[in-house]
């Protein structure tokens, strides 16, 4: 591997040998073991979570009609890992009516579970996850999660209307 070079100096009293050290196969060792575990390491893949997003309709259904607040649950989420629920519409929701709850998945099931009971279309049934500016990803993911608990497939994602935000507002002060 490294080979250990040395010379004699004549004159003087004292023999010094030099030494000098060959550090090129050293170097080339070194890059062989790079490229080897460069070549058969693997990288981590990253984790995504599937939406399940539907296939784009060829013919789209109009949307100037009002789904009914009754067959549907809206959850916003705010900051500080909050998160609130309602069923109400623009002119029936007030700060009683927002309700709270944490993000353990057998509460989120209860609450989606008992509003599916209520619907009067329970084809129809939707849950609407409006997460605000100062919500954070992992409380999306966990809200995600529990609605794939709840075994419910109609579900949207959406911005707060600015009504809805009004009366957030008004709970979290």
């Amino acid at each position: 591997m490294a080979e250990v070079i040395t010379k004699e100096k004549s004159g003087g009293k004292q023999n010094k040998k030099p030494i000098k050290i060959d550090m090129t196969p050293m170097v080339d060792l070194n890059f062989l073991l790079l490229m080897f575990f460069m070549f058969t390491s693997s990288f981590t893949k990253p984790n995504v979570m599937d939406l399940g997003l539907p296939a784009k309709d060829p013919n789209p259904i109009p949307t100037n009609y009002d789904i009914d607040y009754r067959n549907q649950i809206t959850f916003i989420i705010g900051e500080n890992n909050r998160i609130f629920y309602h069923q109400s519409n623009e002119k029936d929701l007030t700060e009683a009516g927002l309700k709270e709850t944490d993000y353990n998945g057998l509460n989120v099931s209860k609450i989606i579970s008992n509003a599916y009971e209520k619907a009067p279309k329970k084809e129809n049934f939707t849950i609407i996850v409006k997460p605000t500016d100062d919500a954070n990803y992992k409380n999306f993911v966990d809200m995600m999660d529990n609605i794939s608990i709840s075994n419910k497939e109609r579900y949207g994602i959406s911005d707060i209307k600015p009504w809805e935000k009004k009366v957030y507002e008004n709970v979290i002060k």
